[in-house]
């Protein structure tokens, strides 16, 4: 308990908010390495799961390879990249990258692949074109799946870009880094405290969008396709529906 406490003196001390190994710094460069993975994660993941959900080619393969990825350890394979190109930004951010690309994949193709196949034919039969369907109707109707996707990557990137520190770079796994490398239990409990925070944080602001962002009428029937459960028929409706012997 008292490790704790001294590890929340370390954070809110206002001495260590500034300077060169200070939280906002580091906060910042962060925020930075993760922006990064996700832009690049969001130009891959987001046309190719759309593309797949809007067609349906290619499901099985692109998924089964963007799956694969899970299973590379991840500071391993940012290693392996290093070993080639040396160290610097890029290879963390080709990582955070290739981390983010499955639930932002799974999302936008899971999301267009909900979508009520009535209402796409429907939007066909009255004249519009494909891109109009993809952009009308099944992106609003897919938004929360989508988004979904995204809170999730970004959850994971957040989590993961703590590894910068064991390359050269800084961020909040500096914190952790150092801490243990010092013996300093209290550098490093703060530096798992404050990626803790700014994860739960994002997830809110995520979470904060996604609720403005998702039409009114395509949350409400989410709610309602949830609630709603088929009913047994009770014993007198049984007995109703059962014919009668006449005479």
């Amino acid at each position: 308990m008292n490790l704790l406490f001294a590890a929340f003196a370390f954070i809110f001390d206002p001495a260590n908010l500034l300077g060169e190994r200070g939280i906002l710094p580091r906060l910042v460069d962060h925020l930075l390495y993760t922006g990064l993975g996700l832009a690049v994660a969001f130009v891959i993941g987001i046309p190719l799961g759309l593309l797949i959900g809007h067609t349906g080619k290619g499901r099985n393969f692109v998924i089964a390879v963007t799956s694969s990825f899970r299973a590379i350890p991840t500071f391993g394979l940012l290693l392996f990249i290093i070993l080639f190109t040396g160290l610097g930004l890029w290879p963390l951010v080709v990582v955070l990258a290739i981390l983010a690309v499955p639930p932002l994949l799974a999302g936008a193709y899971s999301g267009l692949e909900s979508v009520n196949r009535d209402t796409v034919d429907a939007a066909r039969a009255i004249g519009m074109t494909e891109w109009q369907i993809l952009f009308s109707v099944e992106i609003p109707l897919a938004l929360p799946l989508i988004l979904g996707g995204v809170r999730s990557a970004t959850l994971q990137v957040i989590a993961t870009a703590t590894i910068a520190g064991y390359v050269g770079l800084t961020g909040l796994g500096r914190f952790l880094i150092e801490g243990l490398a010092l013996h300093n239990y209290t550098i490093a409990l703060a530096g798992a405290i404050l990626v803790a925070a700014l994860a739960l944080a994002a997830d809110g602001l995520l979470a904060l969008v996604q609720k403005l962002v998702v039409p009114r009428g395509v949350s409400r029937g989410l709610t309602r396709s949830r609630s709603i459960r088929p009913k047994k028929p009770t014993g007198f409706r049984v007995m109703a529906m059962a014919p009668t012997k006449e005479g």
